[in-house]
């Protein structure tokens, strides 16, 4: 049988009366093309197969008899709470089945029963809780909403820290084992959160894996990544007063922003630990189904913007459930646009036609770096832009070193903002310079990256992850524009360890406290390094896919072929190697481990690499 007739019985074998309706759906919601593009996302094979990826992954029976054996220094109680109603028996069974097979013994199991009309329900919480004391539950009067009816669970807790399970979703047997290694290792952590796939009605399949970066502010302003499974001390839990029946919808959101607000401390356990069912009244499997659950999120999320006196506008995006936050320039500082040039006359034009064409911010500044050009057509084009206003040329006559390049012009810069820009980029954004600076100006923030395509509409540049191939790469490269990527990734606001400098904007005093771009690394990894240092000063750098530019750089660059080339690159991949061991042996917290460190689109990594 050939491959596209595999492919083809895979797709109709997909092709439920459910799944039919769902398209439908889809279609109406996005459009045609939109449609289309989403279609061929959602049906494309991956590089490696989830459900055999995940079959290996499963910790072995030794694996979990030697947790079972773990003698503890602290072993906290967690309590896990259930807001339960009218549950099918066979997935209540399942649920607290996956309770009784923790390798950590210290739990409860807290069930507010918000059906208690329900005969079979009753019975099946009777006989659990009889065989197993740990298993709690209480009926309450009537059903007061899942918000409500969590409180009540919450009520019932006596653990020192809570988690939040659903009705019918499952635990992976070592969920409680290693949320309590990182209580045990961590006396801060006041809020723990794993990563989640989904899995069929029938437990038949596992698809879906959410593979979570380490708490990423601007990631969960943009979707409850979070989410599953989250646990919470609950003394944080009793100060923010437990779930607001007036989320319901995403009243788990609310309460993550409430919680993460409040914590000394937010960790992430990188394993696949909760295990969320989808069937067809689900709204994971149905996004368009309950449109008043995604205006409840954007109001959570306007909501911990207020709490954090931030201003922002908060709109849905067409994937529902995620959204974009846009943050309103706050003052009109002085924008610094620092742009290297050699030769390159229609390059450079193309950039400066469009950064004048489109923006429509008023207050920035033009420093071109001339550096060793030879032809006089530059020249005479550098005549004419000195008539202009707001524009100035630099020369360096040094040989090329793009960091003491770019430091160079940082000299001469009056602006509070810096904007490093390429001579082969064109802006496409009218509001380019908004977006970035209303980001740039937030005070935890201290640089801004862009999405960048080729001429031919695939991608450039969508933020860049540590250690993809080598030290570090960009992600989404070649991918079609109008794709999003692995959870609309590429398409969706978040922090990153890293950003090109091909259009990065940073705040001057960030800048300084780092030293400027480091000028032993004189071509390559110079931008990455300046995000890790800035990063390592506290700030965050955050990836806004609202900003589009073209770049018109060669997606075949030319090998390093000469000796010197090859000396040059072997030692600035030496000086990363030597500074930044540590960022590259424990993984890019921005990433997941799970993750390939060979592919730029988010696949997964093989089991023999990542274990």
């Amino acid at each position: 049988m050939s491959k596209n007739n595999i492919e083809w019985g895979r797709l109709v074998k997909k092709l439920s009366p459910y799944t039919i309706q769902k398209g439908l759906r889809y279609l109406k919601h996005y459009g045609l093309k939109e449609f289309w593009v989403r279609l061929n996302e959602r049906f494309e094979p991956e590089e490696i197969p989830y459900e055999g990826w995940y079959a290996q992954y499963v910790p072995s029976q030794q694996r979990l008899d030697a947790q079972r054996r773990k003698h503890w220094k602290i072993q906290p109680k967690i309590s896990v709470v259930v807001p339960a109603y009218k549950t099918p028996e066979e997935f209540l069974r399942q649920m607290m089945d996956s309770l009784r097979n923790q390798t950590y013994a210290n739990w409860e199991l807290c069930i507010a029963n918000g059906s208690p009309e329900d005969q079979a329900m009753a019975a099946v919480l009777a006989e659990y809780s009889r065989e197993d004391n740990r298993i709690r539950y209480e009926n309450l009067k009537e059903n007061l909403g899942i918000a409500e009816n969590t409180n009540a669970a919450f009520q019932m807790a006596t653990g020192e820290f809570v988690g939040l399970l659903d009705h019918d979703d499952l635990l992976a047997p070592n969920a409680l084992y290693e949320i309590a290694s990182v209580i045990e290792k961590n006396s801060q952590a006041d809020v723990i959160y794993t990563d989640e796939d989904k899995v069929t009605t029938d437990l038949t399949e596992h698809f879906q894996p959410h593979l979570k970066p380490d708490f990423n502010l601007d990631l969960l302003r943009s979707n409850n990544y979070i989410c599953h499974f989250c646990v919470v001390r609950r003394s944080i839990v009793e100060e923010i007063g437990g779930f607001r029946r007036e989320f319901d919808g995403a009243q788990d959101y609310d309460f993550i922003f409430r919680c993460t607000e409040a914590a000394r401390e937010v960790c992430h356990v990188p394993e696949i630990l909760y295990h969320w069912r989808t069937h067809k009244a689900s709204t994971a499997d149905n996004p368009a189904s309950k449109m008043y659950a995604f205006d409840a999120g954007r109001r959570a999320i306007e909501a911990h913007l207020q709490r954090s006196h931030v201003t922002g506008v908060v709109s849905h995006t067409k994937d529902l459930g995620f959204y974009q936050v846009e943050y309103p320039v706050q003052k009109e500082d002085l924008i610094s646009i620092i742009i290297p040039n050699k030769d390159e006359k229609e390059s450079l034009e193309k950039c400066l036609q469009s950064i004048w064409k489109k923006s429509t911010y008023k207050n920035y500044e033009i420093l071109i770096i001339e550096n060793n050009s030879t032809s006089q057509e530059i020249f005479d084009y550098y005549e004419e832009l000195k008539k202009k206003e707001n524009i100035r040329i630099l020369t360096w006559k040094r040989e090329f070193n793009y960091s003491a390049i770019n430091n160079f012009g940082v000299q001469y810069a009056r602006g509070e903002y810096l904007l490093f820009l390429n001579n082969d980029v064109e802006v496409i954004t009218a509001n380019w310079m908004e977006r970035m600076l209303g980001n740039c100006q937030r005070k935890e923030v201290g640089a801004v990256g862009v999405k960048l395509y080729y001429p031919d509409n695939t991608i450039q540049h969508a933020g860049c992850v540590i250690g993809i191939g080598g030290i570090a790469g960009h992600m989404f490269v070649g991918m079609d524009r109008s794709r999003t990527g692995y959870l609309h990734k590429a398409s969706i606001q978040q922090d990153l360890s890293a950003v090109t400098a091909a259009c990065m904007m940073m705040k001057r005093e960030a800048f300084a406290k780092t030293g400027g771009f480091t000028e032993a690394l004189s071509v390559a990894f110079n931008d990455v390094d300046l995000c890790l240092k800035v990063g390592r000063e506290g700030y965050l750098i955050v990836y806004e896919p609202h900003v589009e530019l073209y770049h018109y750089e060669s997606k075949s660059r030319g090998a390093e072929d000469s000796e010197a080339k090859i000396r040059r690159f072997q030692g600035e991949i030496e000086y990363m190697r030597s500074h930044w061991i540590d960022i590259l042996k424990k993984g890019d917290p921005c990433y997941n481990k799970n993750l390939s460190l060979t592919k730029w689109n988010y696949s997964l990594r093989p089991i023999d690499q990542g274990k």
